[in-house]
């Protein structure tokens, strides 16, 4: 049998590699790197099958270095002195890949600190997330921070079309892409995930067929009914995440905690599990209930202090009381308007009136003119323009629907009048 579809096309140079073109596109920053031979330790961000692993490996290919490669996962402090020990030989050359590095503990990072310092190896690691939070301070600043996106729709036709083109040569059959939309749905962006859906399809429908059609509807029904198979790579993992989430935003508290609890079963990070719930504390609920924020920020901080199993229980009441919660994508969506609108606009003067003004001459010319300062009127409040001119009146914060933010309303109504149609 065949090697899955996702190794057989893996790319074996910069030019067969598709996508990231921000990175590796002809002048691009990371390929001039590659191209000077000149690399340095690096963290490569992004979601899955994106292509961070068959980077690696080009980097490697391309320098023609020596190429360890450990994961996080099945890896400890042992295991990384012994590839640095070997890397010696290699005086400096040697490159040492570590998928899922946000997995390694501190003590595991601090292993690696001395030896991408003094130059022994050059380190790669990969991570779908923020490197910020989850990469030690001392190893973060050592390492370029790569970015990796989501595959475009055009990247997923092109891999459509290799997947498609190998298949028909080992099966010997005639495969026509009638309908997309399903296959790119269900890839997320990821090449990987793609490749397996139509390995998946193809298998099932070649059987006494020597022509077969990808439609959406039958694609869907087959990656649903096969979905254990489908998901062999662990992929799964993200659409675990994204049903706990939806089930917290749509307010079903046991919803949330049943896929809370298949997450837990699998051996997830508590900690990816915490910080989920911090997000969607502020971008889903927000000041509907500002407590839900505070209590998904305890909780982040209890579970490193608690540990496991244990912190199972803080998780769960955490996702219990997120579910409960009144809803509000209010300043999420005030912040995503504002982003928008100064994309738009530009960078537009601050208005003399709200300016600092420091210094004699500032002062004179008209900086910090006619403000008033607020707790020096009734209600600590007064009628102040705050926006530039060009945009004044502009709305950017809708109250929600909730009993707090309804009198959030009502507090600005009383200042604003008309001004911002509260």
């Amino acid at each position: 049998m065949p090697s899955p579809l996702a190794e057989q096309l893996r790319p074996q140079t910069l030019d067969d590699y598709i996508g990231q073109e921000h990175l590796v596109g002809k002048g691009a920053i990371l390929r001039n790197s590659i191209e000077s031979g000149n690399i340095p330790s690096m963290i490569l961000w992004g979601p899955p099958g994106v292509g961070k692993t068959t980077l690696a490996h080009i980097i490697s290919e391309t320098l023609e270095r020596e190429f360890y490669t450990l994961s996080a996962v099945s890896s400890g402090v042992k295991d990384v002195r012994q590839v640095i020990n070997s890397a010696k030989m290699f005086g400096g050359s040697a490159i040492l890949f570590i998928d899922e590095i946000h997995r390694f503990s501190k003590s595991q990072q601090d292993s690696l600190l001395n030896a991408v310092e003094k130059g022994i190896i050059t380190l790669i690691g990969a991570t779908t997330e923020n490197p910020s939070f989850e990469v030690i301070s001392p190893l973060l600043s050592r390492c370029q921070v790569y970015i990796l996106k989501s595959l475009e729709a055009k990247h997923l036709k092109t891999l459509s079309k290799k997947g498609i083109e190998l298949l028909e040569q080992q099966f010997e059959l005639s495969i026509r892409l009638k309908e997309e939309e399903a296959l790119f749905r269900i890839s997320g962006g990821d090449a990987r995930k793609l490749y397996n859906a139509l390995e998946l399809f193809v298998y099932q429908e070649k059987v006494n067929k020597k022509k077969i059609i990808i439609e959406n509807e039958k694609l869907q029904k087959i990656i649903q009914e096969n979905l254990g198979i489908y998901d062999k790579q662990g992929e799964m993992h993200y659409d675990i995440i994204s049903a706990f989430i939806k089930s917290l935003r749509g307010s079903d508290p046991n919803g949330a905690v049943y896929w809370l609890a298949r997450m837990v079963e699998a051996g997830e990070d508590p900690k990816f599990i915490a910080r989920r719930m911090l997000i969607l504390a502020s971008e889903d609920i927000g000041n509907a209930n500002p407590n839900a924020l505070l209590l998904a920020n305890t909780c982040f901080d209890a579970i490193s202090k608690i540990g496991w199993p244990e912190g199972r229980i803080i998780l769960s009441q955490t996702a219990i009381y997120l579910a409960t919660s009144p809803k509000s994508n209010a300043a999420y969506m005030a912040i995503k308007d504002a982003q928008s609108l100064v994309q738009k606009t530009g960078n537009l003067p601050v208005p003399l009136h709200l300016r600092n003004a420091p210094t004699k001459l500032m002062k004179d010319i008209g900086y910090g003119k006619d403000y008033k300062y607020a707790h020096q009127y009734e209600d600590n409040f007064t009628d102040l323009e705050y926006l530039p001119d060009e945009i004044s009146g502009t709305t950017l914060f809708e109250p929600g629907e909730n009993s707090r933010e309804r009198e959030i309303k009502k507090w600005l109504q009383k200042r604003w009048k008309d001004k911002y149609e509260y």
